[in-house]
């Protein structure tokens, strides 16, 4: 895939998984640069081509690196962010996640990297509370603080409607992580996008990914894009098109 968005070779190593995100085992991360391009690529579906700043969510959130990352690296683009996992484990890291989103949660990460630093002597927590330190600097500039919130639900069995306007997760893949809650037998991409397709609004644009050769859709169901880097491939899909 040629980047269209995220052209430049960033150094995101601020934004690794472990560094100032918080992680876990079992909880993988995800390319920074490519889910920069990702929610670029959906913003351009939007209405307004991603004019006015819009409502992002991940129902398969897991630690919510994918949502922090996104909102720490577009917050002018964005107006609020939701997460959710069926797994309440998952739900309490994230929320530790999202409140970077805050120049207090950030603030307080720093802090907890500098007492990491003094009790265990490790120059690497003092680059970490530095890192943290900038990102709430970059936080401040774009906007400030950034609503958010996290709840526990089963993406195949949703039933109260969410307001968001784009869509980004990172679906399970059999490794690190697994599917849960009320999941088929088979065809758990069809299932969860007529879920998402019965909660979300009809303009809602919905982008996937997976270690896969190919993210397969629902019979009849034409992806507005599909991508495909080294390992993982995406398909970006409409909400209408997928709505039962």
């Amino acid at each position: 895939m040629a980047y269209r968005y995220a052209t430049e070779r960033t150094d995101h190593s601020a934004l690794a998984s472990g560094q100032v995100l918080r992680s876990a085992p079992g909880f993988p991360g995800f390319p920074v640069r490519l889910a920069s391009e990702l929610l670029q690529r959906a913003l351009a579906h939007t209405t307004d081509q991603g004019e006015t700043p819009v409502r992002l969510w991940d129902p398969c959130c897991g630690s919510g690196y994918l949502a922090t990352v996104l909102g720490l690296l577009h917050r002018d683009r964005l107006s609020h962010v939701r997460v959710s996992d069926v797994d309440g484990e998952a739900v309490a890291l994230a929320a530790r996640n999202l409140e970077l989103l805050t120049a207090e949660g950030l603030a307080a990460r720093e802090e907890e990297l500098r007492r990491s630093a003094r009790d265990f002597g490790r120059v690497e927590y003092v680059e970490r509370a530095e890192a943290a330190r900038e990102l709430a600097a970059v936080l401040a500039s774009q906007g400030g603080d950034l609503p958010h919130e996290t709840f526990t639900a089963d993406v195949f069995a949703l039933t109260d409607p969410v307001d968001a306007d784009v869509v980004v997760t990172d679906i399970p893949y059999g490794e690190m992580t697994t599917w849960g809650g009320r999941a088929p037998d088979a065809d758990h991409v069809g299932a969860m996008l007529r879920s998402l397709g019965g909660v979300l609004p009809r303009h809602a644009v919905v982008v996937i990914t997976a270690k896969t050769r190919r993210v397969c859709l629902p019979e009849g169901v034409r992806a507005l894009e599909r991508v495909k880097v080294g390992t993982r491939s995406g398909a970006l899909v409409r909400a209408r098109d997928v709505a039962s």
